[in-house]
């Protein structure tokens, strides 16, 4: 986009499979823009992590939770600037729920779109295998030449 840089809002969705318990993983982020009327929720549900937390949780009730608050968001985002405030607001908002939403960080982006993408990788996706000590991730000697 590369207009004026405006100031975003986020928050990660968690999992939390047995709350008695308070264990949870990162399922999706919320993001909110108001100035470049951005509201959007991005998710992906990963089983394994849900499975190593409570090994009888079913994760379709969870993914469709995750699936209406997504659908819920578009229907928000449709409806005008202020719908997208409070919905995220809500979105938000402290519960004791399998669905929990963590802090609200902010930011500054001049593509909400893309900024929602690098935080999903960053906060939700697995990260990457991480390389040997004295190693660089392109597998070459770290410092040396190659």
């Amino acid at each position: 986009m590369n207009g004026p840089r405006q100031v975003f809002e986020y928050a990660v969705l968690q999992v939390v499979p047995r709350v008695e318990r308070g264990e949870r993983f990162n399922a999706a982020v919320v993001l909110y823009c108001r100035q470049l009327d951005y509201l959007a929720i991005r998710a992906e549900l990963d089983a394994a992590r849900l499975h190593a937390l409570d090994p009888a949780a079913d994760p379709d009730p969870i993914r469709q939770a995750l699936q209406a608050s997504t659908q819920a968001c578009a229907a928000a985002s449709e409806a005008g600037r202020d719908a997208r405030g409070q919905f995220f607001r809500w979105l938000t908002a402290p519960r004791s729920t399998v669905i929990q939403p963590g802090p609200v960080h902010t930011g500054l982006t001049d593509d909400p779109a893309a900024e929602h993408e690098r935080l999903m990788r960053l906060l939700v996706r697995p990260v990457g295998p991480v390389p040997p000590v004295g190693e660089k991730s392109d597998g070459k000697p770290a410092g040396g030449v190659g």
